[in-house]
């Protein structure tokens, strides 16, 4: 008797819009990988975004999947681009346990001279300005807030410098967008964005192992300073520099099958997926909440035709609100 084929969500076989954790003990590394599909698309295509801006986003979407799904307690965890190119602000969050959504905003003149003129790689796009990393444990904590430079090297590698800074922990991360050109059940030509990514970090028993080559120092400084990197860490990063960006969104590979290729013969294992969702966390309630507390002025310079009509950039959704409802009760 055949048996089955392994069902999207099983623990041997997560598919897309799961997280996969996994360790690999003979390393000491630990990390999460993920393919996006069906939850990218839907983020990405709601706001049929310029293909530069989409995979910029989703590449952002993907981090911060990959890091979110990492927090141990409630609350959101946000990755925020700033910057002077024609994209000027890519936002990404994770709300937990499973819910993401993400915007980008970008000056589409601007867009159109970068794309004309071919340059069209993340660092031409975002130009220089910061990348946030922020932590929110809700209103009983203070807010985290790390940043690091947009200085004109990919994602992955100001992600590292990140982690370098917070948590002095060596961490390697790898991101890639696609798009895919296929025929739906019916024939149709169709279109859709996949992503995916994988972080991988050391983590041995004795911290002292952890040690990295120094950041350069800037200006004077001739990166000759001696240092010694671990052997088991060497080891894991040139292994997770072989990807190609490919297998990190062929839905043929799948994350286990990748993670057994990098890391087999050093013993990798996986744990249980978590899925994460396309869901916004705006509500009529919320925005009511903030109009409430305009004046009636503002709530008079607002309105058209006796309405306040407000659209949610995340997810697109329009609350409409008659001006009486938040006049102030005399």
């Amino acid at each position: 008797m055949a048996e089955a084929a392994a069902a999207l969500g099983q623990f041997d076989f997560a598919g897309d819009d799961h997280v996969v954790p996994f360790q690999v003990e003979g390393l000491d590394v630990r990390g999460r990988a993920v393919q996006l599909g069906p939850m990218l698309d839907a983020i990405l295509e709601r706001h049929h975004y310029p293909a530069p801006v989409a995979r910029l986003l989703a590449e952002v979407v993907v981090l911060t999947v990959l890091l979110g799904t990492s927090l141990k307690f409630d609350g959101k965890f946000t990755v925020q681009t700033k910057g002077d190119g024609p994209v000027d602000l890519l936002v990404a969050d994770f709300s937990t346990p499973e819910n993401v959504r993400a915007y980008a905003r970008f000056d589409r003149a601007l867009l159109d001279q970068a794309i004309a003129s071919g340059e069209t790689e993340p660092e031409q796009l975002l130009g220089k300005g910061v990348l946030a990393f922020t932590i929110d444990q809700g209103k009983f904590a203070q807010p985290y807030q790390g940043i690091v430079a947009l200085d004109g090297t990919s994602l992955e590698d100001i992600a590292g410098v990140y982690f370098r800074q917070s948590e002095q922990i060596p961490t390697r991360v790898r991101l890639a967008a696609a798009e895919l050109f296929d025929r739906d059940d019916a024939g149709k030509p169709r279109h859709r964005w996949r992503a995916g990514g994988l972080v991988a970090q050391f983590l041995p028993e004795a911290p002292e192992r952890m040690r990295q080559p120094d950041l350069h120092g800037g200006d004077g400084d001739d990166g000759d300073r001696p240092h010694g990197e671990d052997d088991a860490w060497t080891e894991a990063r040139s292994l997770v520099e072989t990807i190609d960006a490919d297998e990190l969104t062929d839905p043929q590979v799948g994350t286990e099958r990748l993670l057994f290729r990098l890391f087999h013969e050093r013993g990798v294992r996986v744990f249980e997926p978590r899925a994460v969702f396309d869901r916004c966390s705006c509500s009529r309630e919320k925005i009511g909440n903030v109009l409430k507390g305009f004046t009636a002025e503002e709530i008079e310079a607002s309105q058209e035709n006796g309405e306040i009509s407000v659209t949610c950039e995340f997810c697109s959704t329009t609350y409409r609100f008659e001006a009486a409802e938040l006049q102030p009760a005399e």
